[in-house]
């Protein structure tokens, strides 16, 4: 493979480096992605894929380093698929993610933000309360890892530690894995999925083949050692249920509102705890509801807006398309003491039409929290309800964004056809260390 030189002028979306192979008459010819590279760096690299508008490749050599490069903190940062950002200093990670937002807002939705907002920060280390952990028995290493895939690969990374769990999952690591190891069915568990809340750490076992009693012991004691609640799943989701101790509580909280929120391992919850506080709390004070709004929650899961949400206005409708989670939504808000305030409907919502949204009666704000395909079909309902019944448009929009490409489609389709003006737009750095962008976006109508 040829090595060559490149200067560094950018970062993708992958926090690769992005520069420009010259054409013979010096003009910028092909694009290349470097892995490892930052913007300002003059680079060798070798090319491991190569397309006729762009090639992919691999730093092998730093000529000019960025003022922005920091060593990275976890020791298997060069090997684990866990993180990419680590090599570049924190608030310059947030600013390429703002650049990245901005971006797609133009060059996908042709709009832009009339405020660009500041960043949401949090704690960048040890702050994935959320993860999933794949399990692997390595014969020719005779031993079983437990960890993140490696970076572009189906292998599962020799991790020790990892400095974005909680300090005390980290230290479970390799214990894990002398657990797994001593188990008979140790080749048939292929991940654990952990869920930390307040006061309680759970891992959900998938495991393929039965227990031995034997097993059992064994978990029952790392349990009592390392103060974690076993689940153990045999098929799909559904099917994650206690195993020990039976007497723990899994939850947060949302203290600004005085919400309790249960939920189950398997559950979506925001990955990072203390961001999901600032961003419940900025995206309320954005929807700025009066005591008298009828307000939506549309992708409202286990209630996570719908019930701070409850606290402000006169009736919140939350809805979701799982009638398991919009029943366990309702729970919560009985738990809560907010039911009289809250009700809950399943509506597939990637479907959802312009009658639909005249059937379910007028809403003065609207709270949006889609998965990463976004909420397309909504969208082109509302600018289907500026049509029929201009009168029913929510007089304004916060949309919650974990894909800022979807967030910029869709920002189009509500500012070029529904008649909204983007007032405010910005990112929640949810995941430090990562490319992920979740951002946050604000629609008024005009």
């Amino acid at each position: 493979m040829q090595e060559n030189i490149i200067e560094i002028e950018s970062l993708d979306m992958d926090a690769r480096g992005v520069g420009h192979l010259h054409n013979e008459d010096g003009t910028p010819g092909k694009v290349v992605f470097v892995e490892g590279a930052l913007p300002g760096e003059r680079v060798s690299f070798v090319t491991f894929k190569k397309k006729k508008n762009w090639e992919a490749a691999r730093m092998t050599e730093l000529h000019r380093e960025s003022s922005l490069r920091v060593k990275p903190k976890c020791v298997h940062f060069d090997i684990c698929g866990g993180c990419s950002m680590q090599h570049l200093e924190p608030s310059a990670q947030v600013a390429i993610k703002q650049r990245v937002l901005e971006d797609n807002l133009w060059h996908i939705g042709k709009v832009r933000p009339d405020t660009v907002m500041r960043p949401m920060y949090g704690p960048t280390w040890g702050y994935r309360y959320r993860a999933r952990l794949s399990v692997r028995h390595v014969k020719k290493k005779d031993t079983v890892l437990v960890g993140f895939h490696e970076k572009k690969s189906a292998f599962v990374a020799d991790m020790s530690s990892c400095e974005i769990l909680p300090p005390h999952v980290s230290a479970m690591l390799l214990p894990l894995r002398g657990l797994i190891g001593s188990l008979s069915i140790f080749e048939q568990m292929p991940q654990i999925e952990l869920a930390v809340g307040e006061v309680t750490t759970a891992m959900v076992l998938r495991i393929m083949a039965p227990l031995t009693a034997d097993d059992e012991v064994k978990l029952k004691a790392f349990a009592d050692e390392w103060d974690v609640q076993w689940w153990l799943q045999v098929k799909g989701p559904e099917t994650a249920v206690p195993f020990y101790p039976l007497d723990k509580e899994l939850y947060y909280l949302l203290p600004e509102f005085g919400v309790k929120m249960p939920f189950k391992p398997v559950d979506f919850t925001q990955v990072n705890h203390h961001i999901n506080r600032v961003l419940v709390a900025k995206a309320l004070r954005l929807l700025a509801v009066e005591p008298q709004d009828r307000v939506a929650d549309l992708f409202c899961g286990l209630g996570n807006f719908t019930l701070p949400l409850a606290t402000q206005g006169s009736e919140v409708v939350g809805i979701e398309g799982s009638t398991t989670l919009t029943e366990r939504a309702l729970e919560n808000a009985r738990a809560n003491g907010l039911s009289a305030k809250t009700s809950f409907s399943t509506r597939n919502l990637f479907e959802v039409t312009t009658e639909d949204l005249i059937a379910l009666g007028k809403f003065d704000r609207m709270l949006v929290d889609p998965p990463r395909d976004g909420a397309m079909a909504l969208c082109q309902a509302l600018a289907g309800l500026r049509l029929a019944r201009p009168d029913m448009l929510p007089k304004r929009i916060v949309y919650v964004s974990c894909s800022p490409s979807t967030l910029a489609r869709d920002a189009g389709i509500l500012v070029l056809e529904a008649g909204y003006v983007l007032k405010q737009a910005g990112v929640v750095n949810m995941f430090p260390h990562t490319s992920h962008v979740e951002s946050m976006a604000v629609f008024e109508l005009a």
